[in-house]
């Protein structure tokens, strides 16, 4: 199969358990919870997206005819000098286009694969490290992992304590709360802070990259 990537380049991931790992983001395009038009915003699942994940024209993005042809193309961003690759694989919704082929492209070529996804399609079995983000109002099937990063707290009521108190249950190796980037940044950091305070099986991650001017 053809796979289409809005963009892709090398960076600094920017949040979560693996912040300041160098690492190749590989941005698909499409998502499931958001068609990513500003006309659709109001009534989508997921509201609060800030990433663009429309079309294929990002830098390093592309239609790219099959796995060998994407996987050759994240490691040219890597660099053939450099050891230990390591690629997160993101969106909108990776999950809509991950398959067996591009898994085994990719561990063909050293990479340790992430992923960030929404939960609503269960991940891979072959991926290597899973962070799962959920959005309020999706049915979150993938409930295991090694990262769960809720983003707190989530507009138009958003996930309720009850909600925290379930997914506490699931089987991450990490819970991580991270503060809302919108116009009431403070306090959702405020909120975000509290609940961690109150709620030790929780730990705060925050958009290192943004504060860096990293993308």
């Amino acid at each position: 199969m053809s796979y289409a990537v809005k963009e892709m380049f090398l960076t600094l991931q920017g949040e979560g358990v693996q912040a300041g790992r160098r690492a190749v983001f590989l941005r698909f395009a499409g998502c499931n919870l958001w068609s990513g038009r500003e006309q659709d915003r109001a009534s989508a699942v997921c509201r609060f997206c800030d990433t663009d994940f429309v079309g294929i024209d990002g830098d390093g993005g592309g239609r790219f005819a099959d796995a060998d042809a994407l996987a050759d193309g994240a490691l040219a961003f890597w660099g053939q000098s450099s050891v230990d690759p390591y690629i997160v694989l993101t969106g909108g919704e990776p999950m809509l286009q991950v398959d067996d082929a591009l898994v085994d492209a990719l561990h063909a070529r050293g990479f340790t694969i992430a992923i960030e996804s929404n939960g609503t399609l269960a991940v891979h079995p072959g991926i290597d490290w899973v962070c799962i983000s959920p959005k309020a109002g999706s049915d979150v099937v993938q409930r295991a992992g090694d990262e769960l990063k809720l983003v707190w707290p989530q507009p138009d009521g958003g996930h309720g304590l009850a909600d925290v108190d379930a997914m506490e249950g699931w089987a991450f190796a990490h819970h991580l709360i991270q503060p809302l980037d919108d116009a009431h940044a403070p306090d959702n950091a405020r909120a975000a802070i509290a609940l961690v305070m109150d709620r030790s099986r929780w730990r705060l991650t925050v958009q290192a990259h943004k504060y860096l001017g990293l993308r």
